[in-house]
């Protein structure tokens, strides 16, 4: 499978493909709903330079977005990357994301089920992300794939 392919999905009508350039508003609209879901606020160059990679041919950061009947419903943001651990490329799920009327429909697996055919298909060695401890209902989705491994995330501000 070639990243732009569709992919079959287990929610029945829906499609999973790449993000292309006729997009960019219903991703703003989701993303604007992916950010009040975490109460943040980004400054709007912020967004524009995450479209702007998104669709960048040339950027590591991608993003995989499920319609159905032409509707924007979800998005995979993702992007790979060399590691020190594997002879090759690891992919790492950066934002992952269902519109909370479209929720319980099965998008969610389905992107993730996507992205894992994705990142087998490019030969890339391992798929990895985190999440809220509080987001219940994420967890609950990312437990059927991978256990907690232990690790506690840092993060510094620059």
């Amino acid at each position: 499978m070639t990243p732009s392919t569709p992919a079959p999905s287990a929610a029945a009508g829906l499609a999973i493909r790449d993000a292309g350039h006729g997009d960019e508003a219903a991703w703003r609209d989701l993303w604007a709903g992916y950010l009040a879901f975490y109460d943040l606020t980004l400054p709007p160059e912020v967004t524009a330079s995450t479209w702007a990679r998104l669709i960048d041919r040339s950027s590591p950061l991608k993003a995989r977005l499920a319609l159905r009947d032409g509707r924007l419903l979800g998005f995979a943001i993702h992007q790979h990357h060399p590691s020190s651990w594997v002879a090759g490329d690891d992919c790492y799920l950066e934002d992952l994301y269902v519109d909370a009327p479209a929720r319980g429909a099965g998008i969610g697996r389905a992107l993730l089920d996507d992205l894992v055919a994705l990142a087998r298909a490019q030969g890339w060695h391992r798929l990895y992300w985190h999440t809220d401890q509080e987001n219940a209902r994420a967890r609950a989705l990312y437990d059927r794939y991978a256990g907690d491994d232990g690790h506690i995330r840092y993060r510094m501000t620059l």
